[in-house]
């Protein structure tokens, strides 16, 4: 067994509930963009350390504009973590994609507009690629992990985030179909593209809850339709998420793990030894002596 951890879970409390998960201990991680969204809980699953952190914190007191996103992933990047698979619940905007479906996106459109999406900004600029904004490798892993364990899986499509905490209207539900997007949600961005700012491979397991308002011939969404669905798939999403923990190899190297290699543009004589410290998990790398 490694003691070594670099796998880590976001998502909901009852994640870690799980028969299997043994050795637990939790840690408090302060960091310099707060605290996170709660105690991050360490795990040993199927001979691998795992961390699991409650995105919108122990009770859900956390909206989906108010998770600490920055200081999840940092904290998370403390502990040399390299592997993230984030799992949502979402709604469907594809026939295909039904209630209680899981779907691996590959793609992300972020309709939020009132969330901190970067590590850098002023006195350390970097302008990192995110076309592809899912590790696909990782999401290979974790598509044939929900397969092994006989979920019903779809592999690709877009994830539009909205800011929420409120539901699509049926107009704007409409329009993001027509747009050709595949799943809404309020929470995986910016924490994808912090990620990947922290040189971390990403993958999303959605979990299609409802249908969102677009369907006229189902019932509006609720968070009641959300919650029941939820419920029912997380005996699956845990196996899953076993599966994938022991099927990912924790010493593979992906484009995203030097995701930062070319991306920092301001000119190291500009950057501030104090900026440097307070990034240090994530750039230090780059500024070695």
């Amino acid at each position: 067994m490694s003691d070594q951890i670099q796998i880590a879970v976001i998502g909901g409390s009852g994640l870690y509930n799980m028969p299997e998960l043994s050795d637990v201990q939790k840690l408090h991680i302060p960091t310099p963009f707060g605290n996170p969204s709660g105690e991050i809980v360490i795990g040993t699953l199927r001979g691998k350390r795992v961390a699991f952190l409650p995105r919108h914190g122990v009770g859900h007191i956390f909206s989906p504009t108010t998770v600490p996103y920055k200081a999840n992933i940092y904290a998370l990047k403390t502990l040399g973590i390299r592997f993230i698979i984030g799992v949502n619940a979402c709604g469907s905007l594809k026939e295909e994609y039904a209630p209680g479906n899981i779907v691996i996106p590959d793609q992300l459109f972020d309709y939020t507009n009132s969330r901190d999406r970067s590590f850098f900004g002023t006195g350390m600029v970097a302008h990192v690629g995110v076309a592809e904004p899912y590790c696909p490798e990782l999401c290979e892993v974790v598509y044939q992990a929900v397969q092994k364990v006989s979920g019903t899986v779809h592999k690709g499509g877009t994830f539009l985030i909205e800011e929420g905490p409120r539901f699509a209207t049926r107009a704007e539900s409409l329009i993001f179909k027509q747009w050709g997007c595949s799943l809404i949600g309020m929470t995986t961005c910016p924490e994808a593209f912090l990620v990947r700012e922290a040189e971390i491979a990403y993958a999303t397991m959605a979990h299609v809850t409802d249908y969102d308002s677009w369907h006229i011939t189902e019932e509006p969404v609720t968070v009641e339709m959300v919650m029941s669905t939820f419920h029912h798939n997380i005996e699956i999403a845990q196996k899953a998420l076993a599966t994938a923990v022991e099927m990912l190899d924790a010493s593979a190297e992906y484009a995203c793990h030097s995701a930062l290699a070319n991306a920092i543009m301001t000119d190291r004589s500009q950057i501030s030894a104090k900026m440097i410290e307070t990034l240090k998990p994530i750039v230090g790398r780059y500024f070695t002596s």
